[in-house]
């Protein structure tokens, strides 16, 4: 199959909007407030929401991408393969299903591949990342949608929050418990699980520990040599100390990516926080 033919598709939580050498396109997921709405797409600008969100005391929520975003991103493309959020936080899979199952019925020669990546962020990126590489390598359709579930298995995430103030704003934690993490310096760490949830692990007394304590969960969970992808929410240093720590203790047979969250992702690790996509095996 002629690489033109063939198209990626992410929504916005893999923090990608563009790839070398294969087509590609992203479905936008959206942030509500009572008093604005901001699209997570390319004219985003993730620092003035993440500012606006800091000083905002209202409710806040999200929403998925509907299956015409979908439809626009498949184009015209004879082989689609698309990642979503886990299904457990987004209705962004069930929309593109629905998708999938529209465009093979306007194309029956055509196909669509959707994958619940069961995560969010940086391992969402490393899936995209290794679709790319089949698509590259010239694998056929089934072999590639194989190859991607397999090593769906093989990724991990893990989290860093110092805010838990949105996912307060947005129901998913108490207002108590968040207020008492921002007043006494507590970052949480935890993991996506193995259903698609994010599980707390750890609450730590400050930076430095939740670092050496995502460190020392990346090494249980299997990692030993292979890529490691950083997205932070404005901190960079801390990205950059993990990046050291990482280097350090798995000497350097690592590597890693850093780069900023976009802003579902944004919305989710609040300023100061940090989500690490990471190869197990």
């Amino acid at each position: 199959m002629n690489i033109e033919k063939i198209k990626i598709v992410a929504d916005s939580s893999a923090d990608i909007l563009d790839l070398t050498d294969v087509p590609y396109a992203t479905a936008p997921l959206m942030v509500f407030t009572s008093e604005r709405e901001f699209v997570d797409d390319a004219d985003l600008d993730v620092k003035e929401m993440v500012e606006y969100l800091r000083g905002y005391n209202g409710r806040s929520s999200t929403a998925c991408p509907g299956p015409h975003d979908y439809l626009n991103a498949f184009g015209d493309a004879e082989w689609v393969f698309c990642v979503t959020i886990t299904a457990t936080l987004s209705g962004s899979y069930n929309a593109a299903m629905v998708a999938k199952r529209q465009y093979e019925e306007m194309h029956p020669e055509r196909r669509v591949f959707v994958l619940n990546s069961l995560t969010a962020g940086p391992e969402c990126y490393l899936l995209v990342e290794k679709l790319q590489r089949l698509v590259r390598e010239g694998n056929d359709f089934d072999g590639i949608c194989r190859q991607i579930e397999e090593y769906r298995e093989t990724t991990g995430l893990l989290f860093m929050l110092e805010s838990m103030k949105n996912l307060a704003n947005n129901g998913r934690v108490s207002p108590i418990v968040a207020k008492m993490a921002g007043l006494l310096g507590i970052r949480l760490v935890g993991k996506a699980s193995d259903r698609g949830d994010l599980e707390p692990l750890n609450k730590c007394r400050g930076e430095k520990k939740a670092l050496e304590t995502i460190v020392a969960h990346m090494k249980e969970m299997g990692l030993r040599q292979g890529k490691v992808r950083i997205a932070h929410c404005q901190n960079e240093d801390a990205a950059h100390a993990l990046r050291d720590l990482i280097a350090e203790t798995f000497e350097r047979k690592v590597h890693v990516r850093i780069y900023r969250c976009r802003g579902l992702c944004s919305f989710y690790a609040e300023q100061g926080g940090m989500l690490v996509g990471f190869e197990k095996n």
